[in-house]
């Protein structure tokens, strides 16, 4: 049987630069600045076969070395396990991860407390929200889990979804034109969100709009096409769009 230290995940997410709060501490099952982990499997997420009976050597929360066991240069100082029948890939990156659920009636509610949770429990280290219904809350949980008083995967956060007028969903805002895009762009650039989502029925000029802001040298901005609007996404991406905010245009299918 193949086993997942889950365990280790948010030990090697947070390293040690900061204390972790009592909402963290129960999920740390190893907290010593330098940990080998003996005879694993070692997926290392290339593609390359999975090597047998690995030894891997952290040190504040990095790795410092994969060798065969046989051969590995153990520190003294080490807190070392013995993990015969376990393998060890990287944390997984998740793209599209929301922190609500649908709850009904295309309402929605925000999951801050249980998602986090799970996400790292499936060995998701990193996420993207890819739209946000309580942008704040997330935000705040973002930081929360940066100074270790919650447990979390490291989190990029998505601005409240760029929604035009026709949404189905009584949460989202509708853009009334191009000026409200870069007013509510700019707004949650400033707040701290990483990226934005584009939703079904917003219009080739409010598209635009969003790409010129993620076109600010400041703001690694994402905008994904509307699924319903496929029009939208070739007009805002002619040839004259800056290229930089180009290639920050994602599909959603």
């Amino acid at each position: 049987m193949v086993r997942f230290p889950a365990a280790f995940l948010l030990l090697s997410a947070m390293g040690f630069a900061q204390e972790l709060g009592p909402e963290v501490k129960p999920f740390v099952r190893v907290n010593s600045p330098v940990v080998a982990l003996e005879h694993v499997r070692v997926i290392d997420g290339t593609g390359s076969p999975a090597r047998e009976d690995q030894s891997i050597v952290f040190t504040n929360g990095k790795i410092q070395s994969v060798s065969g066991s046989s051969t590995a240069s153990i520190p003294k100082d080490a807190q070392v396990l013995d993990l015969h029948g376990y393998t060890v890939l990287p944390g997984l990156v998740g793209m599209h991860d929301h922190m609500f659920y649908p709850m009904g009636n295309a309402i929605f509610g925000e999951m801050a407390y249980s998602f986090p949770r799970l996400y790292l429990a499936g060995g998701v280290t990193t996420i993207r929200t890819t739209g946000s219904l309580e942008p704040y809350t997330d935000l705040e949980l973002k930081k929360a889990i940066n100074a270790g008083t919650l447990p979390g995967p490291k989190m990029h956060v998505t601005g409240p979804y760029l929604e035009g007028q026709g949404t189905f969903a009584l949460q989202l805002h509708q853009l009334s034109g191009p000026e409200d895009v870069t007013r509510m762009a700019n707004y949650w650039m400033d707040e701290g969100i990483d990226n934005f989502k584009a939703y079904m029925f917003i219009t080739p000029p409010e598209l635009s709009a969003a790409i010129t802001a993620a076109a600010s040298p400041t703001s690694p901005t994402t905008a994904a096409r509307p699924s319903r609007s496929p029009t939208a996404l070739s007009a805002a991406t002619r040839p004259n769009t800056p290229a930089a905010a180009a290639s920050r245009v994602g599909a959603e299918n």
